[in-house]
């Protein structure tokens, strides 16, 4: 495609210097702006070709729906899973780490097998944008049709996976079994957030979900990490800072690894 419009550049160039004088000793302002229309557009071409690229390998699975596939940072599209500290409520109504079992169910599902993934674009977190197969199945449906993910409803996304959201919730698969909060709105939850359920939601889902957990989701989940000014930055144990650190707050968060904490787009802290 780029080579395309190089070389109808180049035609158009030699189009118009053709029709001018033969003493011509500028070139006329029609010309210029041709010129520039023509550049600018090779040069969108180039930015979006060299966003779009296939990569394949066998993945390091951070959480549920971020990965790093031959060391690219990738972030699965058409869905959206728990992160790795979100909690949720079991059908007894009781605390139930969901975060840790989504991303263990995508571990079981593919972890050590080849995947094949289709980039597309970089998110905020410096993380490219990608669909994943494998052996010609879509992970990201798969995460959605077995409940550990859902098809978010924003503007924006594709809803391709709608359908086999409706089939999880109809199943009481994954995150469906109980209550839960949307990963979004997780993300930025507060005591009125809304609570999701197949069949119904217990009357203290809000009150039992709106913190943060104030103790590890899993016992190697130990790093502690807080956001403020559109900056995260991550604690290990042992750090000047960790010891003092309360985790309560939406605003905070627990890492597994210091990986899982730089994919998310924190920073280690400095003390």
């Amino acid at each position: 495609m780029q080579r395309f419009f190089e070389s109808a550049f180049l035609v158009g160039l030699k189009n118009s210097e053709s029709q001018l004088p033969v003493h011509r000793a500028r070139i006329s302002g029609n010309l210029m702006r041709k010129i520039g229309s023509l550049l600018a557009l090779i040069a969108i071409l180039s930015v979006g070709s060299a966003h779009a690229a296939e990569i394949s390998g066998i993945p390091e699975i951070t959480d549920g729906d971020t990965v790093v596939v031959s060391g690219t940072k990738l972030r699965l599209l058409d869905m959206d899973a728990p992160e790795s500290d979100q909690f949720c409520l079991d059908k007894n109504s009781e605390p139930w780490n969901c975060g840790i079992d989504a991303r263990d169910a995508l571990k079981k599902k593919a972890g050590g097998k080849k995947w094949v993934c289709q980039t597309t674009r970089s998110d905020d977190h410096g993380r490219m944008l990608a669909s994943c197969l494998i052996e010609k199945e879509n992970i990201s449906q798969w995460m959605v049709r077995e409940g550990w993910a859902m098809s978010p409803t924003h503007k924006g996304y594709s809803h391709h996976f709608d359908a086999d959201e409706q089939t999880a919730r109809a199943a009481q698969a994954g995150l469906w079994a109980g209550a839960f909060i949307a990963p979004w709105h997780w993300r930025r939850r507060n005591c009125k957030t809304e609570v999701r359920g197949a069949l119904g939601v217990p009357i203290d889902a809000q009150r039992k979900l709106c913190g943060s957990p104030s103790i590890p989701p899993d016992p190697s989940c130990t790093i502690k990490a807080t956001s403020r000014g559109g900056q995260c930055i991550y604690h290990l144990d042992g750090g000047y800072f960790y010891g003092a650190l309360k985790m309560s707050g939406s605003n905070k968060r627990w890492f597994c690894s210091e990986l899982e904490a730089q994919v998310a787009g924190c920073r280690r802290s400095m003390r």
